[in-house]
């Protein structure tokens, strides 16, 4: 036999032996599959731990990818000094409205930007933030001691409020978080020296977007949830928009600051995935809704949120999506940061997100990856930067 001929039907044959067993071991896979189509820089995964503070961490790590972007070198930022400039600015409206105005650890992705707006930033070696003994964030404490004290000024015993409340305030501050870094004259360093050591860095370019029906789309308007405590404004536009929004701006290389809803069943970090499965109970019929009456709640969930394998999931309209914000199905829970695309075994894309509850825990190094459903259902508001917006929306939006 020729040697080619002999070659070639060599070849054909083993072709033939090993396409089966390809095609079992791809379908015997089990578990989410996941396939990074691009990522963008980020720096490394960190532990908020025992604090409130994913606002935080979320948004510090979207201002690092940014500075990456624009070509400085990577950048360790503080979360705790945003997290001190906010509650002092916190304390003020809430004493100043009697009260009657949102006090907490919670805040949005705006707090980090208007609070390098107002007094610049600092590295984490300059200000690490942590109480005294404490190797991680602990802030149990931290909140009650604050709330405590804000409640007995308001009360004001002495049939007026003192002058030296913010200083003692800002002294509890100092002994949980350690104490600002000052210039001259006791002040803190200002934006403009972090303008010299970043110029290119604006964070007058940044804007945040949402999409409820219940305000006229391509307007801006006070999301109504909780840690919105600035009362900052977000840009309205329809569902649609803005997934196109959140596309656009990661094929072109900027990140996104993400708030979202993540007490919902479809979630699990645990396993790197966040889900709407398509399983409905009310759908059933016959024999099926017999069995499902016999199962345990624990049984009825194990199957609703079955992670063994990917699901068919829900399409999301916006009368679902605005359903679930008016009822408080999806709510305001945790910000995190996306920075990029992947996909699953069956071609399924997802948001690559960057978590803050350690690189360790989850099988993922602290990352979970978010299906688009999931974002259209649960996604509060995104924080970006203007040149990530696709041109038509911008200039819709006039920016």
């Amino acid at each position: 036999m020729n040697t080619r001929i002999f070659i070639a039907a060599l070849a054909f044959v083993l072709l033939q032996t090993t396409l089966p067993a390809q095609e079992k071991t791809i379908s015997e896979v089990k578990g989410y599959q996941f396939t990074d189509e691009f990522r963008l820089d980020a720096t490394p995964v960190k532990d908020q731990y025992k604090s409130g503070t994913c606002w935080s961490f979320a948004a510090t790590s979207f201002v690092e990818s940014e500075l990456l972007k624009l070509g400085y070198p990577q950048t360790d930022l503080s979360e705790m000094y945003f997290v001190y400039m906010a509650y002092l600015d916190k304390a003020d409206r809430y004493v100043r409205h009697h009260g009657n105005a949102n006090f907490g650890p919670g805040g949005q992705g705006h707090d980090v930007i208007n609070a390098i707006k107002r007094s610049g930033l600092f590295t984490e070696t300059e200000f690490p933030g942590l109480t005294e003994g404490e190797t991680r964030h602990m802030h149990g404490e931290l909140d009650a001691v604050l709330r405590n004290y804000l409640d007995a000024v308001i009360k004001a015993p002495d049939g007026k409020i003192s002058q030296v409340w913010p200083k003692a305030f800002n002294s509890l501050l100092e002994t949980y978080l350690g104490s600002i870094p000052k210039i001259k004259d006791g002040k803190t360093i200002p934006s403009e020296a972090m303008q010299k050591k970043y110029p290119d860095f604006n964070p007058n370019d940044y804007v945040e977007f949402t999409s409820y029906t219940h305000h006229p789309y391509f307007e801006a308007f006070d999301l109504e949830v909780p840690d919105n405590w600035s009362h900052n404004l977000y840009y309205n536009v329809p569902l649609d928009d803005l997934m196109l929004i959140m596309h656009h701006a990661l094929k072109n290389g900027y990140t996104i600051c993400w708030d979202a809803d993540v007490s919902d069943k479809g979630f699990s970090h645990s396993n790197s995935v966040a889900v709407v499965p398509d399983k409905d109970p009310a759908t059933l019929e016959g024999a099926e809704t017999e069995r499902w009456s016999n199962l345990t709640d624990r049984e009825k969930n194990a199957e609703l949120y079955d992670f063994t394998n990917p699901c068919f999931e829900k399409t999301i309209t916006p009368e679902i999506r605005q359903l679930a914000f008016n009822n408080y199905s999806s709510t305001d829970d945790h910000l995190m940061h996306i920075i990029g695309i992947s996909h699953d075994q069956n071609g399924k894309k997802y948001f690559i997100t960057k978590n803050s509850w350690a690189a360790n825990s989850n099988k993922s190094g602290g990352y979970l990856n978010v299906s688009e459903a999931y974002a259209r259902l649960n996604t509060i508001a995104i924080l970006i930067h203007k040149s990530a917006i696709p041109s038509e929306i911008k200039s819709r939006l006039k920016l």
